[in-house]
């Protein structure tokens, strides 16, 4: 019984995906797929990538339509860097709690009170964020492009006081920093880490620097998603544990395939890995419907996209100059 019900599943699969293709094909369309995706997305992505490959993606596609599987904000990015394009997420419910905890007109109220600062936003923001920011950066260019300014420059870095943190102590500034988490990142429990590495006594530990700083502590290497996967990739022979969303084990595992990848935990005990509720809304059926109804689109203000696109453009040009 439970074999024919997996068959039947199998072949339902294999049609969505051959429609999904099929649909990409007719419509010129590209999709984006981020790390922590699902599997079957990230598989059938064209491109799958951190925040910033899905942006230099997507501002250099010759693609009608861009269908963004990942978060909103990504979608945001896409549409700000490609106003003539139509840019599709499969969920729109597909929010970030990084982004949530930095309301635009908190932050712009934020950035008044702070006058003289250079305005240095992290990419999970909203395009109302963006809009007054003077750059944005991401966790792969964060720390050169901070270091772009000379020593002596007041800066603000929002939203993430995790990844600022972090880069404040390897970069020796004292950037004034949002009050913002990432809620997955916010969650690994360093208790069961201590235990994993006690279990493993070998292991690298891998972690994000959205991580809160007693698990960057505990970690061997540091860095974005693309960072992390590029360390394994080049150290296939050792084991790890992760600690970023789950989803980027199904890159690693394709890329490593003899590699032992162990997920952090959460401080949830019922939970054996982390993962991004938001992420995980997207599915191939949500895919195919997207595709199908060209909906939901993403839509921005266009004053917001006038002021937005230029911090995106400049962190674009910089991670050029600095070859990221």
């Amino acid at each position: 019984m439970f074999k024919l019900e997996r068959e039947i599943k199998n072949i339902i699969m294999n049609n969505l995906i051959e429609a999904i293709k099929q649909l990409k094909k007719e419509k010129n369309a590209i999709i984006l797929g981020h790390y922590y995706q699902k599997g079957e997305i990230q598989d059938i992505a064209d491109y799958v990538g951190d925040s910033l490959a899905l942006a230099q993606w997507a501002a250099k596609t010759e693609a009608d339509i861009i269908v963004m599987c990942g978060v909103h904000f990504m979608g945001e990015t896409a549409k700000v860097l490609c106003p003539n394009k139509k840019v599709l997420v499969p969920d729109m419910a597909a929010g970030c709690s990084l982004a949530d905890s930095c309301p635009a007109d908190k932050f712009s109220q934020f950035v008044k009170e702070h006058p003289g600062y250079t305005v240095i936003s992290y990419v999970n923001t909203t395009a109302a964020v963006k809009a007054v920011t003077d750059v944005v950066v991401t966790s792969t260019n964060a720390k050169q492009i901070v270091e772009s300014f000379p020593k002596d420059e007041k800066i603000i870095f929002g939203p993430d006081r995790n990844l600022g943190n972090y880069i404040n102590s390897i970069t020796g500034r004292n950037m004034l920093l949002w009050d913002g988490a990432c809620h997955v990142h916010e969650q690994f429990s360093v208790e069961k880490i201590v235990e994993l590495k006690a279990q493993h006594p070998d292991a690298v530990v891998l972690a994000h620097p959205e991580c809160k700083s007693v698990v960057l502590k505990l970690a061997d290497v540091v860095g974005s998603t693309a960072a992390l996967l590029k360390y394994a990739v080049n150290h296939p022979e050792k084991e790890y544990i992760v600690a970023t969303e789950s989803g980027i084990l199904h890159e690693m595992q394709k890329k490593c395939p003899q590699t032992t990848f162990i997920p952090a935990p959460p401080n949830d005990s019922t939970c054996a890995c982390n993962e991004c509720s938001f992420m995980r809304l997207n599915t191939l059926e949500k895919l195919y419907n997207c595709l199908k109804d060209e909906s939901p689109e993403i839509i921005v203000d266009p004053e917001i996209a006038e002021k937005a696109v230029k911090p995106i453009k400049r962190m674009l040009e910089i991670s050029a100059k600095l070859g990221l």
